[in-house]
């Protein structure tokens, strides 16, 4: 499975932002005077969001560890591995020490609002310069990390944009299908009436010869002549009747 398609990121953003928001909580709580109740408050908002997020890393490493068990299923391979266990050891650590300053008080191991903005830092995978400690090979892991990440991320919009376009797209081709197909049966529909009129205006004009052979006929005939064709076509009327109900 490629990082673009893998729930890991979208759940690593979601966890990112957390820790973000936590990181921004504990400065203002490191700011306001100690046991006022806006701090109390702030503290039981603080050891909450710990928990919350701990929780998450938790299940995200249970994700890991079941595609660590198989990671040709997963089509994951040890380095992709390794690095997010790091990410979620060293996100789970962040929030573990902030969780314990907020305990313990005000104190945070001697540490400093820089070394909160150097662990903000560091969960974003940005240089800074506590990392220049770090040997450089895994300083530029780091940075190869952060921007496979933001590539994978950016890909996976990417074909999401895709697939919805490729909808569209199918969608548009059924409604021209359907118009289409509408358009034919109007054109087919147009020539049946086309045609019934010109058998209508056809009988039309033999109906009209015939009434005008009978009136000549009838006119030839004179009264005698007309009194015998009705008494003809009684009995013609009669003789088709009986022929036809009582036989």
């Amino acid at each position: 499975m490629s990082s673009a398609q893998d729930p890991f990121y979208i759940v690593k953003e979601e966890i990112q932002e957390s820790i973000d928001n936590l990181l921004s909580t504990y400065q203002q709580w490191e700011r306001i005077p100690a046991a006022s109740q806006e701090q109390q408050s702030l503290t039981k908002e603080l050891l909450a969001n710990c928990d919350s997020i701990e929780w998450q890393v938790d299940e995200l490493d249970k994700a890991i560890a079941v595609a660590a068990r198989d990671p040709a299923w997963y089509k994951i391979d040890e380095v992709e591995l390794d690095k997010r266990k790091r990410w979620t050891s060293t996100a789970r650590m962040q929030v573990g020490n902030v969780k314990k300053a907020v305990g313990a008080g005000r104190e945070f191991y001697g540490a400093s609002s820089a070394d909160i903005n150097g662990m903000h830092r560091e969960l974003m995978r940005l240089p800074d310069s506590h990392q220049s400690e770090k040997p450089k090979q895994y300083a530029h892991r780091d940075n190869d990390d952060f921007i496979a990440s933001e590539s994978d991320r950016q890909m996976l919009l990417i074909k999401q944009q895709d697939e919805e376009l490729d909808e569209l797209s199918a969608s548009v081709e059924r409604i021209g299908g359907v118009g289409l197909t509408i358009h034919e049966e109007l054109l087919a529909q147009e020539k049946i009436i086309d045609e019934l009129g010109m058998e209508m205006d056809s009988t039309s004009n033999r109906l009209d010869f015939v009434q005008k052979k009978v009136a000549m006929v009838m006119k030839k005939a004179g009264a005698k002549g007309q009194i015998m064709m009705i008494l003809f076509l009684v009995v013609l009327f009669i003789v088709l009747f009986v022929l036809v109900f009582l036989t």
